[in-house]
This record gives structure tokens, sequence and C-alpha cells, in this order.
């Protein structure tokens, strides 16, 4: 039985954009597949005209009801990493049974957290073992820890109204809580064959950042012990040449018999079990270690070449299977290619979110209320209860119609409405004036 991991860390400051721009893969990390990157899942729907994690969480803080001001210094998301040891993780995935599994996860956030307070949850495929990332906006309504204590101690004449909306990250994220937390979501996962770890270990995760730094170290490590032998190599030879010549010098100096009796000591003391022979095998040693040192780093380089190419062959794979789901969809739903050109400009000029433009794309009506922005005129228009729909033209083009009209005349009906208001002459009213 493997054991599922509940991480939980506060986030601190008025934005959490970076960890958003993480989540929603607007950046790519090094240790993600970019080929599988299209199997992660947002698991929960945001509301109408709210898009991305960002805009949710402060949707739930703007929306809650908080009469306090929020401080700087408070938490406004909690992040929760929800997951487990790898190779039960993906037997769960190999089995069919990884939505069930998300399914149960969101439901106990939601029961635990509170429903409105779960904002977001991303399921991500593209690393190594399938995760979920979570957002929770810690709002509650219960009375406040401290003033609670006071009031069973006697402290406090008076009881504060029990229903008042609160930010408060540590009356739902405390060393309780949190013990309690990993016991109930034990229950949960008990079906997938996951426990909890040991209470109270002190083993950690080990963060991405951590890991590739780690490596780092290691390899200038060893690097740096290399170029050091390398060094201690030439200067060991340099040693040895220069006690080589001062035998040939010894040789040359004096008479015969003087020299042959220097020459016999020189030798002697270098060649004995002295300076030269523990040169020599100094030389020796550092040759084996440099021979070491030399197969590591070939080691290390055919396990990365081994790397690259299995995921070059994993992204061949990949873009062969993307070309023939291309191939496919052209062939039998030719109007999608088309959809493409309105499916931009419904996200990236009017701000639609996915939910709208999903059932847009089912060729229903869509009621749209709050404001519509105009390219042409630069400006928004005001939406109330306004109906919404594409519509293929004679050329098989797909156009947003804007209640019953184009919507560039929807605009332009506006733009006039808007100049009578301001008591400016439209063009309409323009082409009646007579000189």
């Amino acid at each position: 039985m493997g054991y599922f991991s509940l991480d939980i860390k506060k986030a601190k400051g008025s934005s959490d954009t970076v960890q958003s721009d993480h989540i929603e893969r607007r950046i790519i990390p090094k240790n993600a597949d970019p080929t599988r990157t299209h199997l992660n899942k947002v698991l929960i729907e945001y509301p109408d005209g709210v898009h991305g994690r960002d805009e949710a969480i402060a949707h739930r803080l703007n929306t809650a009801g908080i009469k306090r001001k929020i401080t700087h210094d408070q938490v406004r998301v909690v992040r929760v990493v929800l997951s487990g040891t790898h190779e039960d993780m993906m037997a769960i995935r190999d089995e069919g049974r990884l939505d069930d599994w998300c399914r149960d996860s969101i439901q106990w956030l939601q029961a635990t957290y509170g429903k409105d307070n779960v904002v977001a949850a991303h399921l991500h495929m593209d690393e190594k073992t399938p995760h979920i990332h979570a957002a929770v906006v810690p709002i509650v309504t219960s009375e406040r820890r401290k003033a609670k204590k006071e009031q069973e101690n006697g402290k406090r004449k008076y009881r504060k109204k029990s229903d008042t909306v609160r930010l408060c990250a540590d009356d739902l994220f405390n060393r309780q809580t949190l013990i309690a937390y990993h016991d109930n979501y034990a229950r949960v996962m008990a079906q997938y064959g996951l426990q909890r770890g040991v209470r109270g270990s002190e083993a950690r995760h080990t963060s991405t950042t951590q890991y590739y730094r780690d490596m780092k170290k290691k390899n200038d490590a060893l690097d740096m012990e290399n170029k050091r032998l390398q060094e201690q190599k030439a200067e060991a030879e340099q040693e040895l040449k220069r006690a080589k010549k001062e035998v040939q010098t010894e040789k040359l100096k004096g008479a015969a018999t003087t020299a042959a009796t220097n020459i016999a000591e020189s030798v002697g003391s270098i060649f004995g079990g002295g300076k030269m022979k523990a040169l020599e095998r100094r030389n020796e040693d550092l040759q084996d270690r440099i021979l070491e040192l030399e197969e590591e780093a070939r080691q290390r380089k055919q396990q990365q070449a081994k790397q690259i190419q299995e995921i070059k062959t994993a992204y061949e794979r990949q873009n062969s299977k993307l070309s023939e789901f291309v191939d496919f969809v052209k062939r039998y739903f030719p109007y999608v290619e088309k959809l493409m050109p309105t499916i931009k400009f419904l996200r990236d000029t009017l701000n639609f979110g996915d939910a709208v433009i999903r059932k847009l794309c089912t060729f229903k009506d869509v009621s749209i209320k709050g404001e519509l922005y105009s390219r042409e005129f630069n400006q928004h228009f005001r939406a109330d209860k306004t109906i919404c729909s594409l519509k293929e033209d004679k050329d098989g083009n797909f156009n947003l119609n804007i209640d019953g009209v184009s919507h560039v005349s929807w605009f332009r009906r506006k733009k006039d409405e808007f100049m009578q208001a301001l008591g400016v002459p439209t063009r309409k009213q323009d082409k009646g004036i007579r000189l």
C-alpha cells in the first residue's frame, strides 16, 4: 500500500500570479513534458465572467461579504497539492480510476473547506506523477478562536455575532486542523490503496527547483575535482622532470669517483624508497582517478543522450497522434477549422469564458450580462440579458450575432445610442442635415 500526499502552503502577499502562471501553464517548467500538457484538466468551472485562477480568487474575496478591510499581510489563498506515491498514481491511471480519484479529492476539498472557498483546481498530467493543484480562499463565519477562548475563560463580557464573514487562514489551517485533514483524507484515499504517512515524520518534499540546484552542485563538484586532479597531475609530472634533471646534473659534477659516489647516493635516495618512487605512485593514483572521472562523465553523457532520445521519441509519437487527430477533425468536422478565428475573437477581444464559448460552439443561444468591448470604437458597451449566437454566412464562415444582428451592427447601434445620450448627432442624423 502506497502513500497519499497532501501538501498545504499559505500564500502571502496581495497576488499569487507567479503560482497561477505555473499552474495554468502560461510558463512551462523544465520538469514538464510539453507534448502532454494538453492532457491537463481544469477540474472546477469558473463563474461567468471569471477567467483564470487569479480572477477566481479575487471574485471570491469581492463577493463573500467581507466587511473589514483586508490588510497586506493577510493570507488571501492557500495552495493545496494532492497526489500520491508515483507507482500507485500510475496504477490508478492505468486502471481508468483517475477521474474517480479527482472527483473524490475535489468533493473532499469542498466538504472540508466549503464549496465556495475552493475556487480553482487543476490536474497536471505533463509532469512525472499526476497531481492536483487546488486554491482555497480561507473565508470563515465562525467566531475567532481567541475570542471564543476569552469567553470560555470569563475574560469577555459580551458575545460577538457568530455569522460574521471573515478572512482567516489561521482558523482553517493550524496544527490541530492539519492533523485532522490528513486523517479525514486518509479515509477517502483508502479505496485507492493510499494511506497517510507517519505522523510527525520530518520527511519533506523536494521541489523541482531544489532538485535541479542539487544536480548542478554535484556536476560542478565533479568538474572541480577533475580540474584539481589534472593540476596535481601536471605538478607531479613537473616535479618528476626536475628530479630527473637533478640526477643528470649530479652525474656531470666533479671527478669520476666523486660523481660515481654522488650518483649512487642520489639514485639510492630517489629510487630506493624515496622521492622518485613516491612521485611515480602518486602519478599512477592520479591517472586512475582521472580515468574514473572520465568514465563517470562518459556514462553521464550516455544517460543524457538516452533521455533526450526518449523525449524525442515520445514527442514524435505524440506529434503523430496529434496529426491523426487533426486530420480526423478536418475530415468529419470541417466547420471546426472555420470556427477557430471566431473563437479567438470571442476569447481575446470580447473576453468570453470557456464555458460560454463552448456553449456558443454548439450553436445555442447564450444570454450575456456585463460589458462587451468594441475594437472599432475602443469602448465597452453594457449588455444586459443580451442574446449571443453563432451564425454561418453564405461563404461558410461563422460570425457572432448579438440580439439578432451582426456584432458589428450591434456595436454601431450602441455607439449611436451613446452619442445620442450625450446630445451629439449620430451618423444617421447627420445624413438628414441640409446646409
